[in-house]
């Protein structure tokens, strides 16, 4: 399959996908949202209906007390009637009167009786009734009596509104702390909030118009107070004399979020399809990555490997000649042909034999104390020849004063011989090349530089030279030998030693290795 049709597959999948979660994260968010109406909606009416209950609770207390009062004013004018009764045996008529205070839904919250007493009329004289009121007839009489009723009716109503207001008007002039039953008033609020649905935890206080406390429930606490909701006492009170109500519920965003609750596995699945999704999409660019890096690899093996045959080849059918038998030079030249060209063969093989243990297991290594400046004076001892050879020059610093570490000789050595036959390989051929070593301590550590003046590298390439098998594409050139495993040998001999390489480089200036690895001392 193609990069291209790849990269357009993952878009629409990873953009489905994407898709999917929002819609999903949007639902929920909107499920939250209408639930916050839905509960701040509760609460309201829940609060109102609370301060309902708290003014009519009080207006029947009020009452209660009133109509009290009248009772035992109106028991002392009947024990007066009674030791003022005359001996012609007049009597005392009890009358009876009942009143109810109710709500605007019917629930009824006291009822009281108002007594009067008067003189019985069927112990007084009779009264001649007139002729004239003797001609009504029965309906015209009932009507009469209907409104007299009515306007009796009309009159007491009066009466009663009249003391209700007075009553209303000394309750306003109390403190709250006397005009609430705070027990009473929790009661009411639990069972409101009951009866909308609500059946939480939830905290109160009261206080004045002006913010002043009057009272906090006895389990009182903060959290959840950021979402207060507020509900005015007494509204029909002067402003003054009104009170606050303050509610808080500590679990309320985990009342709101329960409704949601079962969108969290869909939301959590779609997740995990999504990075499943994209995990897989970066396998398929690794594989098609090692596909290329492996696709390379056998191409320059097979360049690697068939240029040594080629020559072994050559030499055996040279040996056929019975002239060369005859010339004891020609012989030995060609048995040394055949000799070093099996050498470089097996030593390509076991390069790439090597590379594979590394990569099964840690390798084995015969660690002792070196000084690193001696060492690398020595590499480039041997390797002056080998530059000089492209007219090229190396140059050293080795300034460490503490250049003691303890390493493999034997891989140690390979990997500065590694790095500096890097710098040859891929030298410019316009100039001369130019290598220089470095070593210094920094941080309680020993440094390593080689630094050359060669092609360079491409910064999209520099963090992939590490990795094996890997070599920057030159087309169908094989003018630079190798397999690529010289750098992902490197870097895995330092980190075996504990240490760190790096690469930088610019693209026609050169390239710049620093190894960085602990001391002896430490």
């Amino acid at each position: 399959m193609k990069k291209s049709t790849i990269w357009i597959l993952g878009v629409v999948m990873g953009l489905s996908f994407l898709s999917l979660l929002y819609l999903q994260v949007s639902y929920i968010e909107e499920m939250v949202k209408m639930r916050k109406e839905q509960f701040d909606e509760s609460v309201k009416r829940s609060l109102y209906a609370a301060s309902h209950n708290l003014e009519l609770n009080e207006t029947a207390r009020y009452l209660e007390s009133d109509i009290a009062n009248t009772e035992r004013a109106a028991l002392r004018a009947q024990a007066d009637l009674t030791q003022g009764q005359t001996q012609s045996g007049n009597e005392v008529m009890q009358i009876h009167q009942s009143y109810t205070a109710a709500s605007e839904d019917g629930k009824i919250q006291t009822l009281f009786q108002l007594k009067a007493f008067v003189i019985n009329p069927s112990t007084l004289p009779k009264a001649v009734i007139s002729r004239k009121h003797g001609k009504k007839t029965i309906p015209q009489t009932a009507q009469d009596m209907l409104e007299t009723l009515k306007n009796r009716y009309v009159y007491q109503k009066g009466l009663l509104d009249e003391v209700v207001m007075n009553i209303l008007y000394e309750a306003s002039d109390k403190p709250l702390e006397e005009r609430i039953n705070f027990k009473l008033l929790d009661s009411d609020l639990k069972s409101e909030l009951y009866n909308n649905g609500i059946e939480i935890p939830y905290h109160f206080t009261v206080s004045t118009n002006e913010g002043r406390e009057v009272y906090k429930c006895p389990d009182y606490e903060e959290k959840g107070q950021e979402n207060t909701f507020s509900q005015i006492l007494f509204r029909n009170d002067p402003p003054s004399k009104m009170g606050m109500l303050k509610v808080h519920f500590p679990t309320m965003d985990d009342y709101i979020f329960s409704s949601v609750r079962f969108m969290i596995p869909s939301l959590i699945f779609t997740f995990v399809l999504l990075v499943t999704f994209i995990f897989t999409i970066y396998l398929i660019f690794r594989q098609k990555k090692l596909t290329e890096i492996k696709n390379d690899f056998i191409n320059n093996m097979t360049h690697e490997f068939k240029t040594p045959i080629s020559t072994i080849s050559l030499a055996a059918q040279m040996l056929k000649d019975p002239a060369v038998g005859k010339s004891p030079q020609m012989f030995q030249h060609i048995s040394g042909v055949i000799n070093d060209e099996t050498k470089r063969l097996r030593f390509q093989v076991e390069k790439v034999l090597q590379m594979s243990m590394f990569e099964r297991q840690k390798a084995t290594l015969k660690m002792k104390e070196i000084n690193a400046n001696e060492l690398i004076a020595g590499v480039i001892n041997t390797f002056t020849l080998k530059v000089e050879k492209y007219n090229g020059k190396i140059t050293s610093d080795l300034s460490a004063e503490d250049p003691m570490i303890f390493v493999d000789e034997m891989h140690f050595t390979n990997v500065i011989f590694n790095l500096m036959d890097n710098a040859v390989k891929y030298k410019r051929p316009e100039e001369d090349l130019l290598l220089n070593v470095k070593t210094w301590n920094e941080n309680g550590k020993l440094y390593i530089s080689i630094q050359d003046n060669g092609i360079g590298i491409k910064k999209e390439n520099l963090k992939k030279i590490f990795d094996k098998f890997y070599r920057v594409h030159t087309g169908n050139l094989h003018d630079v030998k190798g397999f690529g495993l010289g750098l992902a040998y490197v870097k895995k001999i330092i980190q075996d030693h504990k240490g760190t390489i790096r690469a930088e480089s610019e693209l026609g200036v050169g390239t710049k290795f620093i190894i960085v690895l602990p001391l002896l001392k430490n």
